[in-house]
């Protein structure tokens, strides 16, 4: 499938090295999708009648969301890339990805926009240790 993101990585004009292309699209586009995810069930949680009950739901998904769009940006831009600040940045959205995914898996059975964003997360999760696993 071509997307926006592949185009953008295949026409760079520089060497991108050793990282796997195909790799890096499909973590940028699960940052993209996850950013959008957390952020629809965190509004989703607010409309919830039982919002009080969903304070720390509604916070990881801030979280993740504002982790994965920053992680989508870094993973954008190779001019002066420093692998030690993109194993930094991967590994910390893995983190928040599982932690929030762990959260909305616990409210997933009573709100379906939590089960639709634990999916998410786990597949945001899933790209980035396998982008950071081929990374040299």
């Amino acid at each position: 499938m071509t997307t926006s993101v592949n185009d953008m990585l295949r026409t760079y004009p520089a060497n991108l090295g050793g990282v796997d292309r195909e790799a890096m699209a499909r973590c940028i586009e699960e940052c993209l999708a996850c950013t959008q995810a957390c952020t629809a069930c965190a509004d989703a949680c607010l409309a919830e009648g039982v919002v009080g009950e969903l304070t720390k739901c509604i916070r990881t998904d801030m979280d993740c969301a504002d982790v994965c769009t920053a992680t989508a940006s870094v993973l954008s831009r190779h001019t002066g890339y420093d692998a030690n600040v993109t194993r930094a940045v991967l590994q910390a959205c893995a983190t928040v990805c599982k932690a929030c995914g762990d959260e909305c898996a616990s409210h997933a059975d009573m709100h379906e926009h939590c089960r639709i964003c634990a999916e998410a997360c786990r597949r945001c999760e899933q790209a980035c240790n396998e982008l950071l696993a081929g990374l040299s």
